[in-house]
């Protein structure tokens, strides 16, 4: 790696734990509702939303109650994008005359917008119409991610509280956390975003010529999919697209909107607990994760293809390119981002559960393809989507706190509550789930029909299937191409999948926080493990990293290793 591509990540890092540490305090507040000066502003409209819809704000829900309330609201979010999409060409805002979406895509697409996977087995741009992008897509993405939230600030009342029943109510968290904390960075990012040239616009496609050049209301929906780590896109090759991401400043903007509301929850969850050393723990674990895997993704791409020198190219020519493009594999990649904002934006997207894409993965090298497809395999809780990707970090330090007490022999203890045998039934289902959605589709696939589906053969057609299912079972959303996934198994099948993984999860989290509410309060003794030390940060690293290796590598071998070693070796 060049000097410039150290300082490149350690400026986008920075930017990020930066805005975490400001951000983090202020989200706490507003999940303990002081909202402060933006309250006094938008409190009017969030006082008419209690009142239209007959909810009591200060009402404490059981676990129960308000896994049934996030349940019930996602459903009608699914059932309400199905709907728009079927009916799209009866509606307005629809330009270019696009008809009902197939009833199997459509499926799969409503999964996915209501999970916040945001996997997209279509064109955007030849197949939603404006309506649709905005009041089915854009919508969901606000929601689903006020939703994953709603449940980490109900987790961190049940680490919190001491013998409550009640978590808060989910309907005020989720007005909440749209109203206060993603509306607003969201309405900032997307004017940010169309000073750099980003479209946002009602008129329909622009034609220079015989090129028609598709367009529309693109900046408010791409600072939501960033901020609310949905990812997908307007248009289908996503932020690789000029209209969708066209400079430089763009592009940085993008992808801090990727990690940073992700990481400033690790903030939040420190201040809540009244022990902020907790939030930067965790942070330190994500981060510890991070840096390596993202370094070795740009890494492996500086490091270019050995098989481009044995093609017989003239000497000249090759140099040529590598100097254009500072050395190492720009198949796939844009110019105007290179290689360094390639690799580091795959790590991010995979890291954070968001999927969006400005570079095409499949291209990359099969180590540079290996750390995205790993990122997503842990679990997606490094960084993580918002809100999710903390409460499954949180499943992870609690294994992490139950092995350390069985090494000492002593009842594990975790923010001064006991870890029983309840909590950790949740918390193995919370981490068992997502392998079994990820590896059994995929054996599924492999051996089907649905192999006629993957354009390339071998190890990296099998790379593309594990990578499909991978970012689906763990509600990324980010994709290999080279599979033909719009088609009835694999929008099917996914859709299921998707839906499993992120409510598999969410209820076993809440049944957790409701146990843990409930309990009283252990003072801290001698025998109590430090929860906030370099030490225990590398014991819930290690933990991850044991799981996931234990899970995926023998899959992993099969698809991007072989394909390494038969890249080296020339066959």
């Amino acid at each position: 790696m060049t000097a410039n591509a150290y300082a490149q990540c350690a400026l986008f890092l920075g930017a990020v734990l930066g805005f975490a540490a400001a951000y983090g305090p202020y989200m706490a507040r507003v999940y303990e509702g002081k909202t402060g000066r933006l309250g006094r502003l938008l409190g009017p409209l969030e006082r008419l939303s209690y009142r239209l819809s007959g909810v009591d704000p200060l009402e404490q829900q059981g676990w129960k109650a308000y896994a049934a309330a996030v349940l019930l609201f996602n459903f009608l979010g699914l059932v309400a994008v199905y709907a728009l999409q079927r009916l799209q060409g009866l509606l307005p805002f629809n330009p270019a005359g696009f008809g009902a979406v197939p009833a199997h895509s459509a499926f799969n697409t409503a999964a996915s917008f209501a999970t916040n996977t945001n996997w997209q087995g279509y064109g955007g741009e030849t197949t939603m119409s404006y309506l649709t992008q905005m009041l089915a897509l854009t919508v969901q993405n606000f929601v689903s991610a006020a939703s994953g939230l709603a449940v980490l600030a109900a987790l961190v009342r049940g680490l919190r509280q001491k013998e409550q029943p009640g978590l808060g109510s989910f309907w005020a968290d989720l007005v909440r956390g749209t109203l206060y904390i993603l509306l607003p960075l969201s309405f900032v990012l997307a004017l940010a975003l169309v000073s750099q040239g980003v479209v946002q616009t009602f008129q329909p496609a622009a034609r220079v010529g015989a090129v028609e050049i598709a367009r529309g209301p693109v900046a408010s929906q791409v600072a939501i999919k960033q901020l609310g780590t949905n990812g997908g896109g307007y248009f289908n090759v996503n932020s690789a697209h000029p209209l969708e991401n066209p400079t430089p400043l763009s592009n940085f903007l993008e992808m801090w909107g990727i990690l940073a509301l992700a990481a400033a929850c690790c903030v939040m969850f420190g201040v809540m607990v009244g022990d902020p050393r907790q939030g930067w723990s965790v942070l330190g674990a994500m981060s510890v994760l991070f840096v390596p895997l993202a370094l070795l993704c740009v890494a492996a791409e500086q490091a270019g293809n050995p098989a481009v020198a044995r093609l017989g190219v003239d000497q000249a020519v090759v140099e040529a390119a590598a100097a254009a493009s500072s050395g190492g594999n720009m198949e796939g990649k844009e110019v105007r981002f290179g290689i360094v904002n390639s690799g580091l934006w795959a790590a991010a997207t995979t890291a954070a559960s968001n999927g969006s894409v400005n570079a095409m993965h499949d291209s990359f090298t099969p180590l540079g393809g290996l750390v995205p497809l790993f990122l997503m395999q842990l679990g997606e809780v490094v960084y993580g989507g918002v809100g999710s990707g903390l409460y499954g970090m949180l499943v992870f330090v609690i294994v992490a706190v139950f092995v350390a007490g069985l090494m000492v022999g002593r009842t594990p203890e975790y923010l001064g509550k006991k870890i029983e045998p309840s909590e950790m039934k949740m918390a193995s289902l919370a981490v068992l789930v997502p392998p079994f959605l990820v590896l059994l589709p995929t054996a599924l696939a492999v051996v089907t029909g649905a192999k006629a589906s993957m354009a390339n053969p071998g190890a990296h057609g099998f790379s593309e299937v594990l990578y499909a299912f991978s970012s689906m079972g763990n509600n990324n959303g980010s994709a290999f191409a080279g599979l033909s996934a719009n088609a009835p198994f694999y929008n099917v099948v996914g859709g299921v999948v998707m839906l499993l993984s992120r409510y598999w999860i969410m209820v076993p989290v809440l049944a957790m926080a409701g146990s843990l509410s409930a309990k009283k309060a252990v003072p801290a003794g001698e025998g109590t493990l430090p929860t906030h030390t370099p030490l225990f940060v590398c014991l819930v690293v290690g933990v991850v990293l044991i799981v996931g290796a234990l899970t995926f590598v023998p899959a992993l071998a099969l698809g991007p290793v072989v394909e390494h070693l038969a890249m080296l070796g020339g066959r």
